[in-house]
């Protein structure tokens, strides 16, 4: 995974105001993952490695 600096939450853009969404968030090296509906749940973090094999092991509709 490159490193993309450290960024505030954010969602897809393709995602609709009415849908459960996750919003992620890029850290030192990694990926914070939570819940758009409840944004001071809990937080799934991933190391860049990690989120890279998650991608990789998916066919995502774009």
């Amino acid at each position: 995974m490159s490193n993309p600096p450290v960024s505030k939450w954010f969602k897809s853009t393709r995602s609709e105001t009415s849908k459960q969404c996750v919003e992620i968030k890029f850290e030192d090296g990694g990926v914070a993952v939570r819940d758009s509906k409840n944004p001071s749940g809990p937080v799934l973090a991933f190391d860049g490695m990690a989120w890279d094999r998650f991608l990789d092991s998916g066919i995502w509709e774009r």
